[in-house]
């Protein structure tokens, strides 16, 4: 219940007058007076009761419908994210999609097939990233961290992964043909058929990687790869890798 106090009736203007003890204090006292008989009044209104209730009712209906229309609002963010990405194809440069891919991933939306080819995606986080198929060819992701990421099948040709975390990516069938892999963090990651074709993998870290079913490394650079398997070393040189720790960066 909203607490409702009743006024007390105002007493009398003759008495109030003759309480008076300086006579210019008369209209103030006046003025007073008469709101004293409004709040009165108001006080026993019982219309202002119910628009109080009214307004609470109100604001509790808002709160409802905020609510219940939070899906389109999510949805309707998801569609302006793509926007921006699908607007974005083919072009240098950010254009903001950093801030959509991470958004649309945080999400838990798949990135199927996306299109970032050429793109500046710097220190993007897309951990557990739906990527299957998608096309950052060319890319700048340097810094990034795509741990735990499903990269099989994407097109990855020339793609700078300077010092990114790949832990534990899935490259099954993934093209890296001239990729820049110096310094990356492979540990545990899954290769799948990939094709290292040209690729830097200078003091990348090979740790725990299924590399026996990789699909080709020919002139690949592994100078200074750390903590390789057991057999990576001698099976990659005898199908074509090299180690130049010389190489120009």
């Amino acid at each position: 219940m909203i607490p409702r106090r009743m006024k007390r009736r105002p007493a009398a203007w003759m008495a109030i007058k003759n309480e008076l003890k300086h006579r210019w204090m008369l209209p103030l006292r006046r003025l007073e007076w008469v709101f004293e008989w409004a709040a009165y009044g108001l006080s026993r209104w019982s219309f202002l009761e119910v628009l109080e209730y009214l307004g609470r009712l109100s604001v509790l209906i808002g709160v409802i419908f905020y609510f219940s229309e939070s899906g389109d609002r999510i949805k309707q963010r998801h569609y302006q994210a793509w926007q921006v990405i699908n607007t974005s194809q083919g072009k240098g440069g950010s254009g903001g999609r950093i801030e959509a891919l991470q958004e649309l991933n945080a999400d838990k939306i798949p990135l199927v097939g996306v299109n970032a080819s050429s793109a500046f995606l710097q220190g993007i986080g897309l951990e557990r990233a739906n990527l299957l198929r998608a096309d950052l060819s060319a890319a700048d992701l340097r810094g990034s961290s795509l741990r735990f990421a499903d990269l099989s099948y994407a097109n990855l040709h020339s793609a700078n992964f300077r010092g990114s975390d790949l832990e534990h990516a899935v490259l099954s069938n993934a093209n890296l043909t001239d990729g820049d892999l110096v310094g990356s963090d492979l540990a545990g990651a899954k290769l799948d058929g990939a094709d290292f074709t040209s690729a830097d993998l200078r003091n990348a870290n090979l740790q725990s990687i299924a590399w026996r079913q990789i699909a080709a490394i020919k002139s690949a650079n592994i100078a200074g790869a750390k903590n390789a398997p057991d057999g990576f070393r001698e099976w990659a040189l005898k199908n074509g890798a090299i180690e130049n720790a010389n190489s120009a960066d």
